[in-house]
Protein backbone atom coordinates (compact mmCIF):
# COMPACT_ATOMS: atom_id res chain seq x y z
CA UNK A 1 0.00 0.00 0.00
CA UNK A 2 1.83 3.09 -1.30
CA UNK A 3 0.60 6.62 -0.65
CA UNK A 4 1.54 9.98 -2.12
CA UNK A 5 2.16 12.78 0.34
CA UNK A 6 -1.21 14.36 -0.39
CA UNK A 7 -3.10 11.10 0.11
CA UNK A 8 -1.11 10.32 3.25
CA UNK A 9 -2.25 13.62 4.75
CA UNK A 10 -5.89 12.82 3.93
CA UNK A 11 -5.55 9.32 5.40
CA UNK A 12 -4.04 10.75 8.59
CA UNK A 13 -7.02 13.10 8.93
CA UNK A 14 -9.32 10.09 8.70
CA UNK A 15 -7.14 8.28 11.25
CA UNK A 16 -7.58 11.12 13.75
CA UNK A 17 -11.35 11.02 13.26
CA UNK A 18 -11.38 7.34 14.19
CA UNK A 19 -9.04 7.90 17.14
CA UNK A 20 -11.36 10.64 18.42
CA UNK A 21 -14.22 8.22 19.09
CA UNK A 22 -12.57 6.80 22.23
CA UNK A 23 -13.74 9.49 24.63
CA UNK A 24 -17.40 9.61 23.70
CA UNK A 25 -17.72 5.81 23.52
CA UNK A 26 -16.01 5.35 26.88
CA UNK A 27 -18.50 7.72 28.51
CA UNK A 28 -21.35 5.38 27.46
CA UNK A 29 -19.94 2.30 29.21
CA UNK A 30 -22.16 0.88 31.94
CA UNK A 31 -19.95 -1.08 34.36
CA UNK A 32 -16.54 -1.67 32.77
CA UNK A 33 -13.83 0.42 34.44
CA UNK A 34 -10.06 0.95 34.63
CA UNK A 35 -7.89 -1.96 33.45
CA UNK A 36 -10.90 -3.98 32.31
CA UNK A 37 -11.68 -1.29 29.72
CA UNK A 38 -8.13 -1.45 28.42
CA UNK A 39 -8.08 -5.26 28.39
CA UNK A 40 -11.23 -5.66 26.31
CA UNK A 41 -10.23 -2.99 23.81
CA UNK A 42 -6.74 -4.46 23.42
CA UNK A 43 -8.13 -7.98 23.05
CA UNK A 44 -10.49 -6.95 20.26
CA UNK A 45 -7.64 -4.99 18.67
CA UNK A 46 -5.58 -8.20 18.51
CA UNK A 47 -8.48 -10.08 16.91
CA UNK A 48 -9.04 -7.28 14.40
CA UNK A 49 -5.38 -6.96 13.48
CA UNK A 50 -5.13 -10.69 12.83
CA UNK A 51 -7.62 -10.11 10.02
CA UNK A 52 -6.38 -6.70 8.83
CA UNK A 53 -2.62 -7.15 8.70
CA UNK A 54 -2.60 -10.10 6.25
CA UNK A 55 -4.58 -7.87 3.87
CA UNK A 56 -2.07 -5.02 4.16
CA UNK A 57 1.17 -7.02 4.36
CA UNK A 58 0.32 -10.54 3.22
CA UNK A 59 0.18 -13.76 5.20
CA UNK A 60 3.88 -13.59 5.95
CA UNK A 61 3.15 -10.81 8.46
CA UNK A 62 2.90 -13.34 11.29
CA UNK A 63 6.30 -14.78 10.39
CA UNK A 64 7.69 -11.26 10.61
CA UNK A 65 6.38 -11.01 14.16
CA UNK A 66 8.21 -14.18 15.15
CA UNK A 67 11.39 -13.11 13.38
CA UNK A 68 11.19 -9.44 14.37
CA UNK A 69 14.34 -7.68 15.47
CA UNK A 70 14.99 -5.09 18.14
CA UNK A 71 13.38 -2.22 16.22
CA UNK A 72 10.15 -4.13 15.70
CA UNK A 73 9.79 -5.10 19.36
CA UNK A 74 10.79 -1.65 20.61
CA UNK A 75 8.10 -0.12 18.43
CA UNK A 76 5.63 -2.72 19.73
CA UNK A 77 6.49 -1.78 23.32
CA UNK A 78 5.73 1.86 22.47
CA UNK A 79 2.35 0.87 21.03
CA UNK A 80 1.66 -1.12 24.20
CA UNK A 81 2.31 1.92 26.38
CA UNK A 82 0.10 4.12 24.19
CA UNK A 83 -2.77 1.59 24.07
CA UNK A 84 -2.72 1.01 27.81
CA UNK A 85 -2.05 4.50 29.16
CA UNK A 86 -4.62 6.22 26.94
CA UNK A 87 -7.62 4.14 27.95
CA UNK A 88 -6.53 4.01 31.58
CA UNK A 89 -6.23 7.80 31.66
CA UNK A 90 -9.74 8.19 30.22
CA UNK A 91 -11.11 6.25 33.20
CA UNK A 92 -9.15 8.39 35.68
CA UNK A 93 -9.71 11.95 34.49
CA UNK A 94 -11.71 13.98 31.97
CA UNK A 95 -11.47 13.58 28.21
CA UNK A 96 -10.36 17.21 28.02
CA UNK A 97 -7.40 16.65 30.35
CA UNK A 98 -6.31 13.58 28.38
CA UNK A 99 -6.50 15.40 25.06
CA UNK A 100 -4.66 18.44 26.39
CA UNK A 101 -1.86 16.16 27.60
CA UNK A 102 -1.66 14.48 24.18
CA UNK A 103 -1.13 17.88 22.56
CA UNK A 104 2.52 17.98 23.68
CA UNK A 105 3.21 15.17 21.20
CA UNK A 106 4.34 17.35 18.25
CA UNK A 107 6.90 19.21 20.32
CA UNK A 108 8.27 16.01 21.87
CA UNK A 109 8.42 14.33 18.45
CA UNK A 110 10.18 17.28 16.85
CA UNK A 111 12.75 17.47 19.63
CA UNK A 112 13.48 13.73 19.62
CA UNK A 113 13.71 13.61 15.80
CA UNK A 114 15.99 16.65 15.83
CA UNK A 115 18.31 15.20 18.51
CA UNK A 116 18.42 11.58 17.34
CA UNK A 117 17.97 11.85 13.57
CA UNK A 118 19.27 15.34 12.87
CA UNK A 119 16.05 16.31 11.11
CA UNK A 120 15.86 19.89 9.96
CA UNK A 121 12.51 21.19 11.16
CA UNK A 122 11.19 23.99 8.89
CA UNK A 123 10.40 27.27 10.59
CA UNK A 124 6.77 26.97 9.46
CA UNK A 125 6.43 23.62 11.28
CA UNK A 126 7.95 25.00 14.48
CA UNK A 127 5.58 27.97 14.30
CA UNK A 128 2.60 25.70 13.63
CA UNK A 129 3.51 23.51 16.62
CA UNK A 130 3.73 26.55 18.88
CA UNK A 131 0.45 28.02 17.64
CA UNK A 132 -1.38 24.68 17.85
CA UNK A 133 -0.06 24.03 21.33
CA UNK A 134 -1.08 27.53 22.43
CA UNK A 135 -4.55 26.98 21.00
CA UNK A 136 -5.06 23.74 22.92
CA UNK A 137 -3.67 25.26 26.11
CA UNK A 138 -6.08 28.16 25.70
CA UNK A 139 -9.00 25.78 25.17
CA UNK A 140 -8.60 23.94 28.44
CA UNK A 141 -6.24 26.09 30.48
CA UNK A 142 -8.83 26.96 33.10
CA UNK A 143 -9.97 23.33 33.50
CA UNK A 144 -6.53 21.74 33.47
CA UNK A 145 -5.53 23.11 36.87
CA UNK A 146 -8.47 21.39 38.52
CA UNK A 147 -7.91 18.05 36.75
CA UNK A 148 -6.86 14.90 38.49
CA UNK A 149 -3.08 14.75 38.62
CA UNK A 150 -2.78 10.96 38.50
CA UNK A 151 -4.83 10.65 35.30
CA UNK A 152 -2.87 13.46 33.68
CA UNK A 153 0.46 11.81 34.51
CA UNK A 154 -0.75 8.51 33.07
CA UNK A 155 -1.91 10.31 29.92
CA UNK A 156 1.52 11.95 29.56
CA UNK A 157 2.99 8.52 28.86
CA UNK A 158 1.07 8.48 25.56
CA UNK A 159 2.82 11.41 23.80
CA UNK A 160 6.20 10.32 25.17
CA UNK A 161 5.79 6.80 23.79
CA UNK A 162 4.28 8.18 20.59
CA UNK A 163 7.20 10.54 19.98
CA UNK A 164 9.68 7.71 20.48
CA UNK A 165 7.64 5.40 18.25
CA UNK A 166 7.31 7.80 15.31
CA UNK A 167 11.04 8.55 15.50
CA UNK A 168 11.87 4.83 15.52
CA UNK A 169 9.64 4.36 12.47
CA UNK A 170 11.24 7.31 10.66
CA UNK A 171 14.77 6.10 11.39
CA UNK A 172 13.94 2.57 10.27
CA UNK A 173 12.47 3.85 7.00
CA UNK A 174 15.57 5.97 6.37
CA UNK A 175 17.89 3.02 6.99
CA UNK A 176 15.82 0.73 4.78
CA UNK A 177 16.14 3.08 1.83
CA UNK A 178 19.50 1.43 1.04
CA UNK A 179 18.77 -2.08 2.26
CA UNK A 180 16.07 -4.68 2.81
CA UNK A 181 12.75 -3.38 4.07
CA UNK A 182 11.64 -3.96 7.64
CA UNK A 183 7.85 -3.96 7.94
CA UNK A 184 6.82 -2.19 11.16
CA UNK A 185 3.12 -2.92 10.75
CA UNK A 186 3.47 -6.07 12.90
CA UNK A 187 4.60 -3.76 15.73
CA UNK A 188 0.99 -2.64 16.13
CA UNK A 189 -0.03 -6.27 16.68
CA UNK A 190 2.82 -6.79 19.14
CA UNK A 191 1.72 -3.72 21.07
CA UNK A 192 -1.88 -4.91 21.26
CA UNK A 193 -0.80 -8.39 22.42
CA UNK A 194 1.46 -6.95 25.11
CA UNK A 195 -1.28 -4.60 26.31
CA UNK A 196 -3.74 -7.51 26.53
CA UNK A 197 -1.33 -9.65 28.52
CA UNK A 198 -0.33 -6.84 30.88
CA UNK A 199 -3.88 -5.76 31.71
CA UNK A 200 -5.49 -9.22 31.93
CA UNK A 201 -4.50 -10.02 35.55
CA UNK A 202 -5.42 -6.45 36.57
CA UNK A 203 -8.87 -6.60 34.95
CA UNK A 204 -10.35 -9.17 37.36
CA UNK A 205 -13.07 -9.41 38.43
CA UNK A 206 -14.90 -8.61 35.20
CA UNK A 207 -17.90 -6.28 35.46
CA UNK A 208 -18.52 -5.44 31.79
CA UNK A 209 -22.02 -5.95 30.45
CA UNK A 210 -22.78 -7.24 26.97
CA UNK A 211 -23.28 -3.63 25.87
CA UNK A 212 -19.91 -2.66 27.31
CA UNK A 213 -18.19 -5.49 25.47
CA UNK A 214 -19.82 -4.51 22.18
CA UNK A 215 -18.73 -0.88 22.60
CA UNK A 216 -15.18 -1.93 23.44
CA UNK A 217 -15.16 -4.27 20.43
CA UNK A 218 -16.03 -1.24 18.30
CA UNK A 219 -13.12 0.66 19.83
CA UNK A 220 -10.78 -2.26 19.23
CA UNK A 221 -11.61 -2.40 15.53
CA UNK A 222 -12.60 1.11 14.41
CA UNK A 223 -10.87 3.31 16.97
CA UNK A 224 -7.59 1.39 17.24
CA UNK A 225 -6.79 -1.47 14.85
CA UNK A 226 -7.71 0.20 11.56
CA UNK A 227 -6.36 3.72 12.25
CA UNK A 228 -3.12 2.55 13.88
CA UNK A 229 -2.33 0.29 10.93
CA UNK A 230 -3.02 3.17 8.55
CA UNK A 231 -0.91 5.54 10.66
CA UNK A 232 2.12 3.26 10.31
CA UNK A 233 1.64 3.26 6.54
CA UNK A 234 1.43 7.08 6.54
CA UNK A 235 4.69 7.20 8.52
CA UNK A 236 6.44 5.80 5.45
CA UNK A 237 5.61 9.02 3.59
CA UNK A 238 5.21 11.75 6.21
CA UNK A 239 7.93 13.00 8.55
CA UNK A 240 7.56 12.30 12.26
CA UNK A 241 6.81 15.92 13.35
CA UNK A 242 4.29 16.26 10.53
CA UNK A 243 2.41 13.13 11.60
CA UNK A 244 2.36 14.26 15.20
CA UNK A 245 1.07 17.69 14.18
CA UNK A 246 -1.74 16.19 12.11
CA UNK A 247 -2.61 13.95 15.05
CA UNK A 248 -3.66 17.08 16.95
CA UNK A 249 -6.87 16.98 14.93
CA UNK A 250 -7.94 14.21 17.30
CA UNK A 251 -8.47 16.92 19.91
CA UNK A 252 -10.83 18.87 17.67
CA UNK A 253 -12.78 15.84 16.51
CA UNK A 254 -12.95 14.56 20.08
CA UNK A 255 -14.57 17.81 21.19
CA UNK A 256 -17.16 17.63 18.42
CA UNK A 257 -18.02 14.00 19.12
CA UNK A 258 -18.35 14.66 22.85
CA UNK A 259 -20.63 17.61 22.00
CA UNK A 260 -22.90 15.55 19.75
CA UNK A 261 -22.66 12.16 21.44
CA UNK A 262 -22.35 13.00 25.14
CA UNK A 263 -23.93 16.44 25.43
CA UNK A 264 -20.70 18.21 26.41
CA UNK A 265 -21.19 21.68 24.94
CA UNK A 266 -17.81 23.37 24.34
CA UNK A 267 -17.20 26.82 25.76
CA UNK A 268 -16.26 29.86 23.69
CA UNK A 269 -12.61 29.36 24.67
CA UNK A 270 -12.74 25.84 23.22
CA UNK A 271 -14.04 27.12 19.89
CA UNK A 272 -11.42 29.89 19.74
CA UNK A 273 -8.57 27.56 20.62
CA UNK A 274 -9.81 24.98 18.14
CA UNK A 275 -9.73 27.59 15.39
CA UNK A 276 -6.06 28.25 16.19
CA UNK A 277 -5.21 24.55 15.98
CA UNK A 278 -6.99 23.95 12.69
CA UNK A 279 -5.58 27.17 11.22
CA UNK A 280 -2.04 26.16 12.14
CA UNK A 281 -2.49 22.72 10.57
CA UNK A 282 -3.98 24.09 7.34
CA UNK A 283 -1.36 26.81 6.88
CA UNK A 284 1.51 24.42 7.56
CA UNK A 285 0.22 21.88 5.05
CA UNK A 286 -0.50 24.48 2.36
CA UNK A 287 2.98 25.97 2.69
CA UNK A 288 4.49 22.49 2.61
CA UNK A 289 2.66 21.60 -0.61
CA UNK A 290 3.83 24.85 -2.22
CA UNK A 291 7.45 24.15 -1.26
CA UNK A 292 7.33 20.65 -2.72
CA UNK A 293 5.67 21.94 -5.89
Amino acid sequence: MVLTHHRAVLVMIGVTMMWATAGVVTRHLEHARSFEVTFWRSLFTVISLCAILPILSGREVFAKVRQGGRVLWLSGACWCVMFTAFMLALTMTTVANVLVTLSVGPLLTALIAWVTLGHRIPARTWLAIVVAGAGIAYMYGSDFSSGQLAGTLVAFAVPVAGAINWTITQRSNAQNAQGPSVDLLPAVLIGACLSTLVTLPLAFPFHATARDVSLLAFLGLVQLAIPCALAVICARVLKAPEISLLALLEVIFGILLAWVGAGEVPAATVLAGGALVIGALVINEVLGWRERA
